[in-house]
């Protein structure tokens, strides 16, 4: 029986007697992630003092200026991870290739993909940042996977998650049972289990978008903001909030708790692009959260956990949130393309019975 006080460990422990089979790796492996996440997090709180602030003069491979905090984020996220002997391999949004795991480490059956440092062009100005992070199953455990291999849809993930570093650090995670926050205590140095089996509200007055690309949106999105704005005497006759952070983990929270839909969808600034965010790193843990907690993730097309990735940095349009929102976004998506798009619903298979 869990407790008020459950920390991420017992959490984990319990999650695993429903499955005796289970080894205690993919445990062992979440662990891992959150002693990142708590390190992480301690180099955010301290800020200026730290010495980590501004731009370390370096970009990634999508040709970002990478902050010091990117690159100390990412290192945290290899050096606690490589050396459990639960990983086949690491990728990350700030490294070109994966993450080989050192020879004198065993290798494991998972792989793990994370974005270090969500939102870090936030770093600077003190506002929420966070760390997102996805596990799937290697395909050939125990040997060095190939780039291809971690190019598996959304659906095979096995665990997804992420970290918030605002007033308290939190550690948000589903392993196909729902969706279970836990806060960050300093002065135990554990997370404990504090919100448990988090469920997104179906409906919602808030939306989420950057405003200033208005002139750049499809129809189908350009529509919906217009009859938001309209308000209670408009045609959803109700009056909407607009909220933006610029950091999807503080959005995404946001959204988790209170409800609201997230837009970042493709636009025609650039054709040639189907979309700004990392479908690995980014759209595909997040997907699964917002489905595990009620919610739905599309493209405006298509659901986002059926989208089979072609590169490891590949972007993508990311629309998801309440249902009821989501199921209207996509609604005028069919309007305005004359396509048939089906979405089918989301199979919650034990996914913690299948990452044994």
């Amino acid at each position: 029986m869990l407790t008020d006080h459950t920390t991420l460990s017992q959490f984990l422990i319990e999650e695993r007697r429903r499955f005796p089979e289970a080894t205690g790796d993919f445990s062992a492996l979440i662990i891992d992630v959150g002693l990142a996440c708590k390190a992480i997090a301690r180099r955010v709180a301290n800020g200026a003092l730290g010495g980590a602030l501004g731009q370390a003069g370096t970009t990634n491979i999508q040709g970002e200026t990478q902050q010091k905090l990117d690159v100390i984020a990412n290192d945290v996220f290899i050096r606690a991870n490589e050396w459990g002997g639960q990983l086949a391999g690491m990728a990350s949004e700030e490294m070109d290739m994966p993450w080989a795991i050192p020879p004198r480490y065993p290798r494991g059956k998972y792989l793990l993909l994370f974005d270090p440092l969500d939102g870090s062009s936030n770093i600077d100005v003190n506002a929420p940042v966070g760390s997102i992070f996805s596990i799937l199953r290697a395909p050939n455990p125990g040997v060095e996977p190939r780039p291809e291999d971690f190019l598996q849809p959304g659906v095979k993930q096995v665990c997804a998650g992420y970290a918030i570093y605002g007033p308290s650090t939190m550690l948000v995670l589903t392993v196909g049972t729902g969706v279970h926050g836990f806060t960050l205590d300093p002065q135990l140095g554990e997370f404990i289990l504090t919100h448990p089996r988090i469920k997104m509200p179906t409906t919602t007055q808030e939306f989420a978008i950057n405003a200033s690309n208005a002139r750049f949106w499809e129809p189908a999105v350009k529509r919906y903001v217009d009859e938001c704005l309209e308000g209670q005497p408009g045609p959803r006759g109700k009056d909407f909030n607009m909220r933006w952070i610029a950091s999807l983990v503080a959005d995404c929270h946001r959204i988790l708790i209170r409800g609201g839909v997230f837009m970042y969808p493709r636009d025609t600034r650039d054709p040639g692009k189907p979309g700004k965010l990392r479908l690995m790193y980014e759209a595909n843990p997040i997907a699964l959260i917002a489905e595990q907690a009620g919610g739905m993730a599309i493209t405006g097309q298509d659901r986002i956990l059926d989208v089979k990735p072609t590169k490891l940095h590949q972007r993508i349009a990311l629309i998801f949130g309440s249902r009821e929102e989501v199921e209207r976004i996509e609604s005028y998506h069919r309007d305005h393309s004359g396509r048939d798009f089906g979405t089918p619903k989301f199979k919650t298979d034990e996914l913690f019975q299948t990452a044994k």
